[in-house]
């Protein structure tokens, strides 16, 4: 049995390779994602997102962030062969509207703001409120648990190489 933190170290590209291909699908593939979730809903890009180029001597670092910032860079980044380390999303469902950050390293999720809750006026009003937010922040956590069932399912699989792999590079370098 491996060691935690030789396992960690050795399989903690999943999260970079998980990531890169979760911005692939929003740029590309939103149809999959719904598919996925099983629900009407959209994912986009937020407001912040940071690459790393890991195949050189030297990290070099790409930060792209502000509201209206363009990914190009990001772009010319992968094409140097960059993964994405972290990126902020904007999940958008019919009733709600959230906004997260996943780092890749440990898909740990941060800075999770999910929609305000109603107006608390008495004790019932808060176990209403605490429920309605638990049940907020489980609706983030399901989502990035089913993308990554999936990607790890692709990733296993042989279509990872002769399909996904491809249509990957072809986003990148068109």
């Amino acid at each position: 049995m491996l060691d935690i933190s030789v396992a960690y170290n050795r399989y903690k590209f999943l999260g970079y390779e998980f990531l890169t291909w979760l911005w692939f699908l929003i740029e590309n593939e939103q149809n999959t994602i719904n598919e996925i979730v099983q629900e009407p809903m959209s994912l986009e890009i937020g407001n912040r997102i940071v690459l790393e180029n890991l195949r050189k001597e030297v990290l070099e670092s790409i930060t792209i962030q502000g509201d209206d910032a363009g990914l190009e860079e990001g772009i010319m980044a992968l094409r140097k062969g960059a993964v994405v380390t972290e990126i902020n999303l904007v999940y958008k469902g019919n009733d709600f509207e959230s906004n997260f950050t996943v780092k890749g390293e440990g898909l740990s999720i941060s800075g999770l703001k999910v929609p305000q809750s109603g107006h608390v006026e008495s004790r019932k009003d808060m176990e209403g409120a605490v429920i309605e937010k638990v049940y907020l922040y489980n609706r983030v956590l399901q989502l990035t648990d089913s993308l990554f069932k999936q990607f790890i399912r692709l990733r296993g699989s042989n279509d990872w190489l002769s399909k996904v792999v491809p249509r990957i590079r072809q986003w990148i370098h068109s």
